[in-house]
């Protein structure tokens, strides 16, 4: 009986910020767009416009954007923007994420929206080139091969 021998994994590669900051993007308009279906969906329900300081509509646009980067980290590891650019989010150890991971790693996430998107060009400064809200939450991003 011959065996074949399986190669190693290929060691995990970390995406440039110029990469992340283009499914950022990606992801954002995606997330602007769900926000306005949303949105459209609750003024047609409530038959008017939202009660100024309302606690619960902003929370509830919290939850539909965790929704659908947590489905979506959940699910593949990818967003839509990170497909287009050949990325991939996991655990340290290259587990997928669960609910719980995802979780925080979207709470974590929120870090990218300090001045001038610390967060993100964290990512110049650490040893693996990882982003603040990565170390944070124990996940990284990593660039897919082609093909």
């Amino acid at each position: 009986m011959i065996v074949a021998a399986t190669e190693p994994a290929p060691p995990a590669v970390s995406p440039g910020v110029g990469r992340r900051l283009m499914a950022m993007i990606y992801d954002g308009l995606l997330g602007l767009g769900l926000i306005m279906v949303f949105t459209l969906a609750v003024v047609l329900a409530l038959g008017n416009e939202v009660a100024a300081g309302s606690l619960w509509f902003p929370a509830s646009l919290l939850g539909v954007l965790l929704l659908l980067f947590g489905w979506s980290w959940t699910h593949g590891g990818q967003t839509l923007g990170m497909r287009a650019w050949r990325l991939r989010l996991e655990r340290s150890d290259g587990t997928p994420l669960d609910w719980p991971a995802a979780l925080k790693h979207y709470a974590a996430s929120w870090l990218v929206l300090l001045p001038g998107l610390l967060g993100l060009w964290w990512a110049w400064i650490d040893r693996d080139k990882r982003t603040l809200q990565e170390r944070i939450a124990d996940t990284r991003t990593r660039l897919i091969p082609k093909g």
